[in-house]
């Protein structure tokens, strides 16, 4: 079994406990080698609420990996809190709590976002 099919598992395997609503929607994270993306997702509607990434953020040529993930946590964290979201269900998507994921729900946290 490759790398992709046992996160894809794990992915499968969390989709039935995880669900966001109005009340606590889904932050779902998706990582690729160069790039991290993130959504807060309404699964009642079907609507994305708000979705960042690293790619919008200007200062990234001088920031590893991790530390670009926290930037964008941070960045997510100013944006949900303007439109008055303060507790999410953090939906990682089937990838490990480790590194780049980490950091991103750790800058969340530090902006005041409850998951």
């Amino acid at each position: 079994m490759t790398k992709k099919e046992r996160r894809n598992k794990r992915k499968r395997r969390m989709k039935y406990k995880i669900r966001g609503d109005s009340d606590r929607p889904r932050l779902s994270v998706f990582r690729s080698n160069k790039h991290i993306y993130v959504q807060v997702i309404d699964d009642e509607k079907g609507k994305t609420l708000e979705s960042c990434s690293d790619k919008e953020i200007k200062s990234k040529k001088n920031l590893n990996k991790s530390d670009r993930a926290s930037t964008v946590g941070r960045e997510l964290g100013k944006k949900l809190k303007k439109k008055k979201i303060e507790k999410i269900v953090f939906d990682r998507s089937g990838y490990k709590y480790y590194g780049r994921v980490k950091a991103l729900a750790e800058a969340l946290r530090e902006a005041g976002i409850d998951f």
